[in-house]
């Protein structure tokens, strides 16, 4: 009999799976490609909400740990992940540059708004009044920590690559059972698939879909990360990720023309010379009602765990929400009560 069984291979899948290990706990992963969002995703992380210059839910904990966490993921498997990006705040007037200098002189805020403003030196960006820099940010290569990830698991002979179905999960009070595979306890970590998985379906997962145009503009010749109303983020070799969207009524991973015309719109407000659209990514990001992640135990089914609602700062989240989630069943401690699905037990109830 395994001790874990885990659902879906995405950044909370990734999380798990490594929060295990060091407990040397056995496991297999069931997924499929289903859902796309962790591996579409541009990866940035930044602790700081740009739009109005406030921290992020608990951001400082989950960047101290993040640091540590993708270099250990670097380490073993002798990848480069952790891309050091400069993330700057284009202003577009002088009261968005006294915000910012506003925001930081704040205690919280001092440590990662730098206080100078920063002239625009390309010829090729609008932007007048200048930058803010964000520091403490950089990317995750999120695409490659997955795949490889993959053959990790798949060389390990730890990795199912099929549908999950929840009409073959059978729960008993000592042990899980899916098709022929016994496990302790089984952990969901399947994204926007959570919304039709019938033991966690009370929980308020929400779908924000999410689409990046990536572009080639050689003229450009830009290596930091640029913020206006989207991001433009260079990826190297004169190729850019732009975007990103977000769509609260489509649950379709394809791609649209809609967003790739609202994209575009909003890039040529700032953008000067001619570039070229040469692909287009959407994923579905699962988010929750109150904006926090879901993490715990299943109210009935106490060998059955949930770990997701990341939203769009899952870089961040994860390592944070995954460790909580093992020490609270390894361990017995308790979980970040913002986090923990108990927060919601009268929606249980009452379903």
């Amino acid at each position: 009999m395994l001790d874990y069984l885990i659902i879906g291979l995405g950044l909370a899948g990734v999380s798990i799976c490594e929060q295990l290990d060091k407990k040397v706990a056995t496991y297999k992963v069931i997924n499929d490609t289903s859902q796309t969002s962790s591996i579409v995703a541009g990866g940035l992380y930044n602790p700081v909400i740009l739009k109005r210059f406030t921290m992020a839910w608990n951001s400082k904990s989950q960047l101290e740990m993040a640091g540590p966490f993708y270099a250990s993921l670097e380490k073993k498997f002798n990848v480069t992940l952790d891309h050091n990006l400069s993330v700057m705040r284009r202003f577009a007037s002088v009261e968005e540059q006294n915000m910012w200098f506003e925001a930081s002189d704040k205690k919280e805020l001092s440590e990662f708004l730098s206080p100078k403003i920063i002239n625009n030196d390309n010829p090729n960006i609008d932007a007048p009044f200048g930058y803010g820099e964000v520091l403490n940010t950089g990317r995750i290569d999120t695409a490659l920590l997955i795949s490889t990830y993959k053959e990790f698991l798949i060389e390990k002979d730890r990795l199912v690559q099929e549908t999950f179905s929840h009409d073959d999960l059978r729960l008993e009070d000592d042990s899980v059972h899916y098709k022929s595979i016994r496990a302790k306890r089984i952990i969901f970590a399947e994204g926007f698939g959570l919304s039709k998985n019938p033991y966690f379906n009370y929980l308020p997962l929400t779908s924000t879909k999410g689409e990046y145009l990536v572009i080639k503009a050689p003229k450009l010749q830009e290596t930091r990360a640029i913020k206006s109303s989207i991001f433009l983020i260079p990826w190297g070799n004169d190729i850019y990720r732009v975007g990103a969207t977000y769509k609260w009524k489509d649950t379709l991973n394809a791609p649209t023309e809609t967003s790739k015309i609202e994209l575009m719109m909003k890039l040529e407000k700032f953008l000067k010379c001619d570039y070229e659209v040469i692909d287009q990514l959407a994923g579905i990001r699962p988010t929750v009602t109150d904006r926090r992640p879901l993490v715990g135990q299943h109210p009935k089914y106490k060998n059955a765990f949930v770990l997701n609602g990341f939203g769009s700062r899952g870089v961040l989240i994860a390592p944070f929400a995954s460790k909580q989630l093992v020490q609270s069943i390894e361990e017995n401690k308790p979980i970040h009560p913002e986090m923990d699905i108990v927060r919601f037990i009268e929606k249980f109830v009452a379903n």
